[in-house]
């Protein structure tokens, strides 16, 4: 994959300016022929700066002996490592006029990338430009170039949440336990406050108030502890690669070095509000027999 970038674009390119790690874009200079490979590619290439690689143009050249691939020498003059396997594996950078030389377009190119500020509008703004662009031009935004890929994490991502679900719940099943244990503890106390005048009512609200205190806790916990791991989890983990001496996430297997941490508010706020919703029904059963308790059968025996 071959695509041509010019001087005047280099702000566009920024970003991968930072991640070279031989070489420089600038080294990418009209009529020289150089390219920029992806760290992978040049490993698989076995090329360092400074080597020379044949291009291969789809187009063949027709001879009188038969259809010949066009070829074209460049010079390596950068390496980068943007840490997205697509990209180091398969991008290499040329200069857009050598790019048309090679592909004998004359000053044409065959397509254009915009960058949004807000990557999430692609789907629409790419709806937007198929309406106006003719029938023969077709734009594709990153949620279908990468659809399979995004869709998964689409899938993980509610799964996780049903995971988080059914952690909260087994949670509220240890308040459900521990608030049955301490009635079961209690009613002997429960049946002095009934013969003193508390109405079953307010039995079951010294409960209820309980174990929303346990819960509330164990949110309040839980969210401090999940967002500041979140906000760190690169370095976290990291540790925990240099202490184990193992590596999580293989470049070639998950496409990405590191563990990315993307904290939504929205997330947080469901999890939290779950949390708390389960651990109010958690307190209604336990408080419920407490207000039933019998205060002549609680007192027989003491």
């Amino acid at each position: 994959m071959v695509r041509g970038i010019l001087p005047e674009r280099e702000e566009k390119v920024a970003d991968l300016a930072q991640h070279m790690r031989a070489g420089a874009l600038e080294a990418l200079r009209p009529g020289e022929f150089g390219v920029v490979l992806g760290a992978d590619l040049a490993r698989n290439l076995r090329a360092l700066r400074g080597d020379k690689i044949a291009l291969i143009a789809p187009q063949g050249v027709v001879t009188p002996a038969g259809l010949i691939p066009r070829l074209k020498q460049f010079t390596v003059v950068g390496i980068f490592e943007a840490g997205f396997q697509d990209a180091d594996a398969g991008l290499a950078l040329v200069h857009l006029q050598d790019a048309q030389t090679l592909y004998q377009m004359g000053a044409a190119v065959s397509g254009v990338r915009l960058k949004l500020d807000d990557l999430f509008a692609a789907r629409e703004v790419a709806y937007e430009l198929l309406a106006k662009l003719p029938r023969d031009v077709f734009a594709v935004d990153w949620t279908r170039s990468h659809a399979n890929f995004f869709r998964a994490v689409e899938i993980e991502k509610r799964m996780m949440f049903l995971i988080l679900g059914l952690i909260v719940l087994v949670a509220t099943i240890n308040i459900v336990s521990t608030l049955v244990v301490s009635v079961a503890d209690k009613q002997a106390d429960i049946a002095i406050l009934r013969t003193l005048g508390a109405a079953p009512r307010s039995i079951m609200q010294i409960f209820v108030v309980q174990g929303m205190v346990m819960g509330v806790v164990g949110t309040l916990v839980g969210v401090i502890t999940g967002v500041v791991t979140a906000l760190n989890v690169d370095v976290i983990v990291k540790k925990i690669e240099q202490l184990l001496k193992i590596k999580f996430l293989s470049p070639d297997v998950y496409l990405i070095p590191d563990l990315p941490s993307d904290l939504q508010a929205n997330d947080v706020i469901w999890i939290a509000a779950l949390a708390l919703l389960l651990s109010l029904l958690a307190t209604l059963y336990p408080s419920w027999r407490a207000a039933r308790v019998n205060p002549a059968e609680a007192l027989r025996y003491e």
